[in-house]
């Protein structure tokens, strides 16, 4: 094992060095071009997911006006002049008739299920079945996948153009992503494979595969998989990976300016420490998000918990613009739809119910039950988006900077809203945007590793005499792009990783609603056997 984190770690440097040196000319017209390239490259791409995934079909059949008004009448316009809309992205509405069918039809699982996840996290009703990782350890790390910059700055740009009664729907729409997430983690415990290694492969890749294959519908559920596996590996190294080290990296040189033009050495520095975590697999992932994950929550909680009780004066009237705003915004933020839009797309963005992405760490829990593992997961849309995300929507609507007109966005209207109670506050916003990318990053290694084990795991057993080999070539290439995306701005490229993430989504919902019957009837069993009362 010492010998393989070494190789992996002199490769690693080797590469990194490699590029810091094009990184660091003098006249970084290498960097620039490269990046330029990869632009040219991937707009055209990027275009082309842009019209499906976010493709308005109330626009299209003229039910509502898309256009977002401040208070003033006037329409709102973005940094580059063009005009904000609250469009109903085709996505969105994919996520969010999911969660609505999912909840409905498992009778309010998540909900239901709460005492019992709780209880389960805490080691009761859980038992060894060749897993990993315990039931705590696979809910920190799916949590420290979703659980980053869209919860700090998704969600100011989201309440800042949707106005306070998007928390409402933001919450509604965590609410409603519980069920997704049972469905897609249960599944994929009960289809995951043990390998000779004794390592676990599971995900949606695994239940679309097997799981319609018992459906006849073999040809149909192999296509799901192989898509699947594809965009989970380019959504691993661009949304889970260059966007969160790029982002930390801006962040930390607003605070710190010295270091604007160092983002190569900033991306060796946090390549090496993922690097640490992710060469020891999931076990060593799981070691880590159980403790990172609650302190960075309970961390950012804390800081958010003392800005309200500084303006805890304004209590009455933040509640009031909240429910105001969600159901009587008038001709403002887009009418009663576009607020609705932006706070479900939200909150579905950024617990990532229904996307696939969790149901790959669960399937390495130690929990001998697929039904309790998926219980067990329910509860993340409810941390991710109930509570953190309505944290930052708190934080601003009690400020003040919820109707920010200084025109700042994103994490530096949160970072705003933070220092505007104590000066230094928004250091404390820093170390928790940092936990939240490097959590991100690490958590979305192990999706990555497993898209490409999917694809050629076999191969590398075969010829390579172990998978865990294939395994560490693809972290080599995930701790490259840490260090492109700390260095780079090549937006393009990032764009199209993130819409993949979405994607996901596609595939993954497709499924759950071919193997639903089979979801409740498991569910059914498994309620009476352990209630001992029908469900």
């Amino acid at each position: 094992m010492i010998k393989k984190f070494l190789l992996v770690l002199i490769l690693g440097v080797v590469f990194s060095v490699q590029l810091l040196y094009a990184a660091g000319r003098s006249d970084t017209i290498p960097q620039k071009t490269l990046s330029q390239r990869l632009d040219e490259a991937f707009v055209p791409v990027v275009e082309g997911l842009t019209k499906v995934l976010y493709w308005d079909p109330f626009s299209a059949m003229g039910i509502y006006d898309e256009q977002v008004y401040d208070e003033n009448g006037n329409p709102v316009v973005n940094e580059k002049g063009e005009p904000v809309k609250a469009p109903l992205r085709l996505i969105v509405l994919w996520l969010f008739a999911g969660g609505l069918i999912f909840t409905f039809y498992l009778k309010f699982i998540g909900l239901r299920g709460v005492k019992h996840s709780v209880s389960m996290m805490r080691g009761k009703y859980s038992g060894g079945s060749g897993g990993e990782v315990t039931p705590f350890q696979s809910v920190t790390t799916a949590l420290s996948a979703t659980v980053g910059m869209g919860n700090i700055a998704g969600v100011a740009i989201g309440i800042a153009i949707g106005g306070p009664g998007a928390t409402f729907w933001m919450i509604v729409a965590g609410l409603l992503g519980m069920a997704m997430k049972f469905a897609e983690c249960s599944l994929s415990v009960k289809y995951r494979r043990i390998n000779k290694d004794g390592s676990i492969s599971g995900g949606p890749m695994y239940y679309l595969k097997y799981g319609l294959q018992n459906k006849k519908l073999g040809k149909l559920g192999a296509f799901l998989a192989f898509l699947f596996a594809v965009l989970v590996m380019g959504g691993s190294v661009g949304g889970g990976n260059m966007l969160q080290a790029n982002q930390a990296f801006k962040q930390t040189v607003v605070f710190f300016p010295a270091l604007e033009g160092y983002g190569a050495w900033y991306g060796i520095g946090l390549a090496f420490l993922v690097g640490l975590v992710i060469v020891g697999g999931i076990k060593s992932i799981g070691k880590v998000t159980s403790k990172i994950v609650p302190f960075m929550a309970l961390l950012y909680i804390a800081a958010a918990v003392l800005i309200i009780l500084f303006n805890i004066h304004n209590t009455g009237h933040a509640l009031m613009e909240i429910v105001e705003g969600a159901f009587a915004p008038g001709a403002l933020k887009g009418g009663i739809i576009g607020v609705m839009i932006y706070g479900i797309q939200r909150g579905a963005f950024s617990n990532e119910a229904g996307i696939g992405s969790a149901a790959i760490a669960h399937s390495a829990s130690k929990n001998k039950e697929h039904i309790a593992e998926g219980i067990v997961a329910s509860i993340e849309p409810f941390v991710d988006t109930v509570v953190i995300c309505t944290m930052t929507a708190l934080v601003l609507i009690f400020t003040g900077f919820a109707d920010d007109t200084q025109g700042l966005q994103g994490v530096q209207l949160t970072s705003a809203a933070f220092g505007s109670v104590i000066s230094w506050f928004p250091y404390v916003l820093l170390v928790s945007v940092t936990l939240f990318a490097f959590s991100t990053m690490i958590s979305w290694s192990y999706y990555g590793l497993k898209g490409f084990d999917y694809l050629f795991g076999d191969l590398g057993e075969k010829y390579l005499g172990s998978r865990k080999l294939t395994g560490q070539i693809f972290n080599l290439i995930f701790l490259f792009f840490v260090v492109v995306g700390s260095s780079s701005d090549i937006m393009a490229v990032m764009d199209f990783s993130d819409m993949m993430i979405l994607a996901m989504a596609f595939p993954n919902l497709l499924g759950l609603y071919i193997l639903a019957p089979e979801i409740k009837a498991d569910l059914k069993d498994y309620w009476q056997r352990t209630f001992q009362k029908s469900f």
